[in-house]
């Protein structure tokens, strides 16, 4: 519809046979390609399409400094919401640069979620403002693209990139498991000798103290113990207030 094509195809996979989801289409006139680069978005098939030039990649024509502003995720959708339909739906609140439904490669079925991106970030927050979100029957989520991506994924670095380096240990200390790589392991035995003391030719060494003499034994006489009686002493009966106590003859 914008020129005669000089040639065009849509790419698959080598290994399933599958689309791989873009293609390349070269036109004869220059003229033609600035008449198809004027309204990017494309409905074919269902699905909204997006063009831009080859040499500026797959994300050519969505490279803006608003794009995160304007691109919105729709999550809950029922299976039965098609492409087309989410279009209709959200064109009601701006115009549309891209989106569709998210299908499945395999069995070609939707995920429940899509994408839509407006061409102006005011037409993205009435979406996102809309109090009435209902589609298919559903309540569905909108939001912004950016928000659904989650935590970031820290970059790799490549193994070949990483040198790793030898620690030294010392050498009466060895890994467990694992031989030393540098040096045998050397014990330390216990005790360790100790070098002989050196005498100074200038000063002599203290000479040892003399012992003390020992002393005789002193005998003591022995002492017979006196063996404590068993029982309980007699005691003399008190009365009261200390004086004796006196029974009467009968």
């Amino acid at each position: 519809m914008h020129g005669e094509i000089e040639e065009g195809a849509v790419i698959y996979d080598k290994a399933t046979g599958k689309s791989r989801g873009y293609g390349f289409i070269t036109y004869k006139h220059m003229e033609s390609a600035h008449s198809a680069l004027r309204a990017p978005s494309k409905l074919i098939d269902g699905r909204m399409a997006v063009c831009n030039l080859a040499c500026e990649g797959l994300t050519g024509a969505s490279t803006t400094p608003d794009l995160a502003q304007r691109k919105l995720y729709i999550g809950g959708l029922s299976p039965d919401v098609t492409s087309e339909m989410l279009l209709n739906y959200f064109g009601r609140h701006g115009e549309i640069e891209e989106g569709s439904v998210a299908y499945d490669k395999d069995t070609n079925e939707s995920r429940g979620f899509g994408f839509v991106t407006y061409k102006t970030t005011e037409a993205a927050k009435k979406a996102i403002d809309d109090p009435q979100k209902i589609l298919g029957g559903r309540t569905i989520i909108v939001k912004l693209a950016d928000t659904h991506k989650g935590k970031p994924v820290q970059t790799q670095v490549p193994a070949a990139a990483v040198v790793p380096l030898a620690m030294p240990m010392a050498p009466g200390y060895p890994q467990l498991g694992k031989a030393h790589p540098s040096a045998a392991p050397a014990g330390y035995a216990y005790p360790q000798p100790v070098a002989p003391y050196q005498a100074s030719s200038s000063s002599s060494p203290a000479a040892a103290p003399t012992p003390y003499p020992s002393q005789s034994t002193i005998a003591y006489a022995s002492i017979a113990a006196k063996k404590d009686p068993q029982g309980i002493p007699p005691t003399t009966p008190m009365g009261m207030s200390g004086y004796p106590y006196y029974i009467g003859k009968q």
